[in-house]
């Protein structure tokens, strides 16, 4: 086979734990496997490919079972569950990737790799954390999870009391060397699931991990960069990005410019809760030498490739 471009896929949270399922296992293996349609459209083209994925819904449901199991075993703090999580779903989608490839007669490598992400300790989201994770707190248990286990916990506007956490900035993949070697040596990889597991450096040089989250679009722009892909896919729950999203006088968008998708998160189009991290992303990569990223949904990935839909974004 020639081998052609290199790209990142980032598969969405959504991908493999839907909205409105109960989650279980079989209906995640179900998703794991309908959401590599289009993943296996680019391995048939010929190129190299990295694939990552968000783990929200997941990472919400482990921190529900130590909740639930805390007086019977201790407790995983959250980068461990993070860990956890890379290896349990990189397991699906290495397997049923690995399934599609031998019925379509495919005869490439896939592996999973468990990817640590470098962060400066000195993140003002460390200092001052905002990423909601996990169930609601009742308002009566709020100071027992501040005094006693040592939680930030604020408002989330109109629904509730939840934990916050550190979401920092992704700065560097700490395996980019070895996942650069095996990215050569055309082996499909799984790695930097759920924005990865955030470590920062010592002062003596060592890695110490922080008990947070990254952003998992952003980080699959840093991914990107240090593979230098040509191409980043980011998949999520919509088919287009738009303007006046929701709205009576939506817009979905076709194709924008770097200065156009920055100039429409200006003028607050992308929340950061939402579209947001996903245009930044677009951003960072274009802007450190990518040529093109695809916005659109899992379902339809196989027409974002040939340009029939999803939102392009380049220079």
């Amino acid at each position: 086979m020639r081998y052609g471009p290199t790209a990142v896929v980032a598969l969405g949270g959504n991908a493999i734990t839907r909205e409105f399922e109960e989650g279980n296992i079989t209906q995640q293996w179900a998703n794991t496997r309908s959401s590599l349609v289009g993943v296996v459209e680019l391995i048939k083209k010929g190129y190299r490919l990295a694939i990552t994925h968000g783990n929200g819904p997941q990472v919400g449901n482990n921190l529900i079972r130590v909740e639930a199991t805390r007086h019977m075993v201790p407790p995983l703090p959250l980068g461990v569950i993070v860990a956890d999580l890379q290896g349990g779903m990189g397991y699906m989608i290495q397997q049923s990737l690995q399934n599609k490839l031998k019925m379509n007669h495919i005869d490439r490598e896939v592996c999973t790799v468990l990817t640590q992400v470098l962060v400066d300790k000195n993140d003002p989201s460390i200092l001052n954390p905002t990423k909601f994770v996990g169930p609601f707190i009742k308002e009566e248990d709020v100071d027992e999870m501040v005094q006693v286990r040592g939680w930030a916990v604020k408002e989330d506007p109109g629904r509730g009391y939840r934990r916050v956490v550190p979401s920092p900035s992704p700065l560097e993949i700490v395996e980019k060397e070895i996942i650069n070697f095996l990215i050569r040596n055309e082996v499909i990889l799984i790695c930097s699931g759920g924005g990865g597991i955030p470590v920062y450096i010592e002062e003596n040089g060592t890695y110490e991990g922080v008990d947070g989250v990254i952003d998992k679009d952003l980080a699959a722009s840093v991914l990107a960069k240090e593979i230098e892909a040509d191409e980043l896919y980011i998949l999520t729950a919509v088919d287009k990005v738009a303007l006046n999203y929701r709205k009576p006088n939506e817009i979905q968008l076709d194709k924008i410019s770097v200065d156009e998708a920055r100039q429409y998160m200006e003028e607050g189009h992308f929340p950061k809760g939402s579209m947001g991290p996903k245009i930044q992303a677009a951003i960072n990569f274009i802007e450190a030498g990518g040529k093109v990223v695809v916005i659109g949904s899992v379902e339809k990935m196989k027409d974002a490739i040939k340009g029939k839909t999803g939102t392009r974004i380049e220079a």
